[in-house]
């Protein structure tokens, strides 16, 4: 998606703890997980309540870039897994799993998945045209929706939607 587009979908950060825990029983009978990898920066939040929830204290973290606040440009990968957990990876102790936010295109997640071909792939959020590059997500979206996360908003005013202001 190229943009804000008119249909947005602001999420408050109580809204999102309650789909970033819905996402971690989900998951719950899909393990074990010998770690989790978050996909930065928007996978910090949900990958730290899912490892809460379920118990796994090996974090990781991978950065990739490809959005700014509005468009999603190049992929470029900041930050490589650590050799440890890619190591890991379906292993005696369980297969990894993979954390984001939101899968949009499934360009990011098919190069994180190259990295982690046997991981659980989760997201709390996913659109039509990346679902099928995650295992299991919470919410689907139109992708002509925007998602308004918690940590990218603030609380202003808001005029109505007639125009027409008191």
């Amino acid at each position: 998606m190229n943009g804000p587009s008119s249909k947005s979908f602001p999420v408050t950060w109580d809204q999102f703890h309650r789909d970033s825990r819905a996402l971690a029983w989900r998951l719950m009978d899909k393990g074990p997980y010998s770690a989790v990898v978050c996909i930065t920066r928007g996978g910090l939040v949900p990958a730290a309540i899912v490892a809460r929830e379920l118990g796994i204290r090996v974090i990781e973290s991978v950065s990739v870039a490809s959005y700014d606040h509005k468009d999603q440009g190049n992929i470029r990968v900041l930050k490589p897994i650590a050799d440890s957990v890619l190591a890991a990876n379906g292993g005696a102790e369980g297969s990894v799993l993979i954390i984001d936010d939101l899968v949009d295109t499934g360009a990011t997640a098919r190069v994180v998945r190259d990295m982690l071909p046997g991981a659980h792939f989760a997201t709390v959020y996913a659109k039509p045209k990346g679902r099928e590059m995650v295992d299991t997500f919470i919410t689907e979206v139109s992708q002509d929706t925007w998602i308004y996360f918690p940590w990218d908003l603030d609380v202003s005013y808001v005029p109505p939607i007639s125009g027409q202001a008191d």
